[in-house]
């Protein structure tokens, strides 16, 4: 086969990353938006590392766990790559996806991972949107999510991944500018004010939070901007609105200094019985009642006894931590982000927790100095990447009882998991979390005792 040839599909699995997978004369062939069963006329786009990638010209037969009700832009938004999959297809998929990383990467033959705990909430579940603003073909301002693999933007009235209030001023956002002539910010030339419009919830108190990214200093006519997003109407109490300075020419989603137009820099949220005070640049999982299962399944695993001394490595803004101090001795986290290290103190100043101290630095570079804390349960919780090889041999010197190690990529993690497991630990227990639903992102967690 070569690009540009046609084949008769069957697809019989899912890979990683959410296309379906088949076989055509023997050769692997990777189609997105397929369900395992769909049988597919298909397109060969292009060909790498001698495999075959290929575009759905029509359906001969559906899976009956296709679905096309979920959202009219699946086929193009690159939001969501399991929409077309019903959710309890989308629970298997992902339980699979991280058992075939445990087995195939981590070396765990015959290893089997828990069934994937499933969301209280599989749409409209997101606390935070992010849509990029761009033009029409009329030259008009549109907001929306950009095509996969691409810059270039589908414009959408409604997301359903997120609560409809987001969508709402999404259109508030879009009609001011346009209304105004407001010019929206183009890549290419580095000229225009509108970049992307940014909105944060707080699922416990209702508050909200929206913010305009500007290639500027001033948002003209900025009273009426708020006044049009106060006027959409919804659940949520709009509690802060800002502008975001962001010059740069580059994809980061915010720059670093805010102007605030209305109310407080901040939303305030309750998870787990805490209270934590979000800022446009905090960190904070998208998924809020999910995100309370997630932790506490990692306290379940850790089982703590009230004396231990706990160490959370890549801690964010303390949410573990927190978590982990009703039941421990002494928390302490360590991250290298300094904004998440003061947010961190403040969430446990907040809330009265006097058993948890927070250390600034690599984890790697800090790791190794706390072994005479001696650690009975270290908690992991790192970035895409994985834990730092330096940080896992911290870990070991120390001898800690268990490692839970929270992980949002399973390739990542079986490769951690396969070196503590080589250094005189064993692994226990492995439990998928849908944190995403409708995307082929999903998060684990893991016990391991030595």
């Amino acid at each position: 086969m070569q690009a540009g040839d046609k084949a008769v599909i069957t697809i019989t699995g899912i890979a990683a990353g959410g296309d379906g997978v088949g076989r055509v004369d023997g050769a692997v062939v990777f189609v997105p938006g397929t369900c395992c069963g769909d049988v597919a006329e298909i397109i060969i786009e292009y060909v790498k590392s001698g495999c075959f990638y290929g575009r759905i010209l029509r359906f001969l037969e559906k899976s009956p766990h296709h679905r096309t009700d979920f959202c009219e832009n699946c086929d193009v938004c690159g939001g969501c790559n399991f929409a077309h999959m019903d959710y309890s297809e989308q629970l298997l998929v992902k339980r699979q996806i991280v058992e075939d990383a445990v087995q195939r990467i981590g070396g765990f033959c015959g290893f089997v991972v828990d069934k994937t705990l499933s969301a209280p909430k599989n749409e409209r579940y997101r606390n935070k949107m992010v849509f990029p603003l761009g033009t029409d073909k009329k030259g008009q301002p549109v907001g929306g999510f950009y095509a996969p693999g691409s810059h270039d933007l589908i414009p959408l009235s409604d997301c359903r991944q997120g609560d409809s209030a987001a969508s709402g001023w999404l259109s508030a956002a879009v009609s001011f500018l346009r209304e105004f002539g407001i010019s929206v910010y183009n890549e290419k030339t580095g000229k225009g004010l509108a970049r992307r419009l940014f909105v944060r919830l707080a699922e416990t108190t209702r508050e909200a939070m929206v913010v305009l990214t500007i290639n500027g200093d001033k948002l003209p006519h900025a009273e009426e901007f708020v006044k049009r997003l106060s006027a959409v109407k919804t659940e949520y109490k709009l509690t802060s609105v800002m502008i975001n300075i962001h010059k740069e020419a580059n994809n980061l989603l915010l720059g670093s200094q805010n102007k605030l137009l209305y109310g407080k820099e901040y939303i305030e949220d309750v998870l787990g019985g805490f209270s934590f005070r979000i800022s446009a640049h905090s960190f904070y999982q998208v998924n809020s009642p999910q995100t309370e299962r997630l932790y506490q399944t990692a306290l379940n695993l850790a089982a703590l006894s009230g004396s231990e001394t706990v160490l959370d490595l890549y801690c964010g803004i303390g949410t573990i931590s927190l978590f982990a101090s009703k039941k421990a001795g002494r928390v302490i986290g360590v991250e290298v982000v300094p904004q998440a290290i003061e947010n961190a103190k403040e969430n446990a100043e907040r809330n009265g927790v006097l058993n948890a101290e927070f250390i600034l630095g690599k984890a790697e570079e800090v790791a190794p100095k706390l072994k005479k804390e001696n650690p009975a349960v270290v908690f992991l919780d790192p970035p895409r990447k994985g834990a730092d090889k330096k940080a896992l041999e911290a870990i070991i010197t120390m001898a800690p009882e268990k490692i839970v190690y929270i992980s949002c990529n399973p390739a990542t993690l079986a490769r951690d998991l396969k070196f503590l497991c080589g250094e005189g630990y064993s692994l226990e227990k492995v439990i998928p979390v849908d944190m995403f639903p409708n995307t082929a992102h999903v998060e684990t967690v893991a016990l391991l005792t030595k």
